[in-house]
């Protein structure tokens, strides 16, 4: 298991990197008007300069992508209740990634900035996560079907 989520953290740290990359281009497209904002202009003043920035984004993005990766393994606990897992996991990343958040400027910096960004945070987590279920809840009614069928 440490193996598994070891390799699971290594391969989400470039994954993290790629979606803030992502996320940065279609940003600049949609409000660029032809400039590209490689970070938030308000990460560059707190780094000193666009490059620390983006150096610093990229660490953290990282560890994010790292974080969520890793901490999927939890899903794969079967001596734990659906409940206990999706409790552990939703603490995990929204307390470990709300530094990060706030670090690369990605919320604002107040009350406000704090709440939007955990509404957000908890309203996605939520859509995806009922998203999921359903799917594995299907797949689940279609194995034990095909066992029905099996054992007739």
């Amino acid at each position: 298991m440490k193996k598994q989520i070891i390799s699971r953290i290594i391969i989400g740290f470039p994954v993290g990197v790629l979606i803030a990359y992502v996320i940065s281009i279609i940003i600049s497209l949609l409000i660029g008007k032809g400039q590209y904002y490689a970070t938030e202009p308000s990460l560059i003043v707190t780094a000193g300069n666009e490059i620390n920035a983006v150096l610093l984004q990229f660490v953290l993005a990282g560890i994010y992508g790292a974080i969520w990766a890793g901490s999927s393994a939890i899903w794969e606990n079967e001596d734990w209740s659906l409940l206990k897992m999706t409790v552990v996991h939703f603490l995990i990343t929204s307390i470990s990634t709300y530094p990060i958040a706030y670090f690369t400027h990605w919320m604002a910096h107040d009350l406000a900035g704090m709440a939007i960004y955990f509404a957000v945070f908890i309203g996605i987590y939520a859509s995806v996560w009922a998203g999921l279920y359903g799917v594995w809840r299907n797949r689940i009614k279609l194995l034990n079907a095909k066992i029905q069928e099996g054992s007739k």
